[in-house]
């Protein structure tokens, strides 16, 4: 037994979801102050290029705010400014506030990709990018098929870019370019002087600032975190430099350490403010809500499993005759439970939604309010992807 404070596994469950947005009211109008007020709440929101149903990050944001249109996030992005993309542990929109704690992964991302992509690309990489640099400044922006003088590369991924893309993606990641506005999903890059706003650009934080607020950021959003998950949140501070704040932290009595109990009844040691607890129990609706496999609240797998008991992988790399589900599913909550995956894709040329299958969870019955909740939710996804009409595929829901 340990003197630490015991959050049980319900409470745990609860404190998680409402941190990442799920509790309280969610009737905003899903644009414009309000959606860069969802943004930052949650800290980020990971953009991703699948559009099996709606895009990832579309998805994330249509979740908690059920007014979200695809284009508010491009007009907050494109119009307003409210928010920039970059890294975090992947390509996200972040609030454009946060924009000068970037400037130290813009210096950390410059020394090793300068080494790593000159070996990737060869030949003279720095001077690709010195070139790059001056067509830009020189004729504005642009997107990577705009580059010429570059021999074409078989399209398979990453690996298969042209030098001027490496290129492009490098003055990115160090900050040089900023992304001005999407056009279809591909990015158009510009410099960042004339993307980002001066106010954010003349803004400095030394290092051990941005620790700091890092740090402080995460833990509120998560609510309870080991000191690797608070390093994880944002990637922008090191597994040493999360363990040394936590430590001093810890000491000065800004956190403290607290158990939180797993579904299965396993403890595991995190930190918490200390007054995780005064909130109380969020406020959690009991719809039945389709989540993005990115959803932010479900982002680290074996966390989920260990909080909720559901075990959730995407099988991209499985073959499809000794796959359990589908190619990509999407997880289905209920109040502050997985209760299941389903398999939906949108076929925008009928204008519906096909559901393949819904997979319920262990123990999970899907009684007739359930359903009626499901098929509630599958109706109000339709309309979201321009898909009203749903249809079922014979036998989907499975045992």
């Amino acid at each position: 037994m340990t003197n630490r404070p015991l959050i049980d596994n319900a409470t745990a469950r609860h404190i998680w979801l409402d941190r990442h947005g799920f509790g309280g009211s969610q009737s905003g109008s899903g644009r414009g102050a309000d959606l860069a007020e969802v943004i930052r709440d949650l800290g980020f929101v990971q953009v991703d290029s699948v559009n099996t149903l709606a895009r990832a990050h579309d998805l994330i944001l249509w979740s908690r705010r059920q007014q979200y249109r695809p284009a508010a996030l491009g007009h907050l992005l494109d119009k307003e400014r409210g928010v920039f993309e970059h890294w975090t542990h992947d390509a996200s929109v972040i609030p454009i506030e946060y924009f000068p704690h970037w400037q130290h992964r813009f210096i950390r991302d410059r020394s090793h990709l300068q080494r790593r992509w000159s070996e990737w690309q060869g030949g003279d990489f720095l001077s690709i990018v010195e070139d790059v640099r001056a067509r830009i400044e020189a004729d504005g922006e642009c997107k990577s098929g705009e580059l010429a003088g570059d021999a074409p590369r078989a399209s398979g991924g990453w690996w298969d870019w042209h030098p001027s893309k490496t290129a492009l993606e490098y003055l990115w990641r160090v900050g040089e370019l900023s992304v001005a506005r999407r056009e279809g999903f591909q990015k158009v890059y510009d410099l960042t002087e004339r993307v980002i706003p001066s106010a954010q650009i003349d803004q400095s934080f030394d290092a051990d600032q941005t620790i700091d607020w890092a740090c402080n950021a995460a833990i509120d959003r998560l609510g309870f975190a080991t000191s690797g998950e608070v390093s994880d949140f944002f990637a922008l501070v090191t597994k040493e430099e999360a363990r040394d704040w936590c430590a001093d932290a810890l000491s000065r009595g800004d956190l403290q350490e607290v158990d939180i109990e797993g579904v299965d009844g396993t403890l595991r040691k995190s930190f918490a403010r200390a007054d995780v607890l005064d909130r109380g129990r969020a406020d959690l609706s009991g719809r039945v809500r389709i989540l993005s496999p990115f959803d932010p609240a479900l982002r680290n797998r074996q966390r989920v499993e260990r909080l909720f008991g559901f075990s959730y992988r995407i099988e991209i790399f499985v073959p499809a005759a000794k796959r359990q589900y589908g190619y990509y599913v999407f997880p289905v909550m209920e109040g502050d439970r997985l209760i299941g995956r389903i398999d939906a894709k949108a076929d925008r040329g009928a204008g519906a939604l096909d559901v393949t299958a819904f997979w319920p969870e262990q123990g999970v019955a899907m009684g007739k309010g359930r359903t009626v909740k499901l098929l509630a939710e599958l109706e109000r996804l339709g309309r979201f992807a321009d898909c009203p009409e749903v249809r079922f595929a014979d036998g989907w829901m499975r045992a």
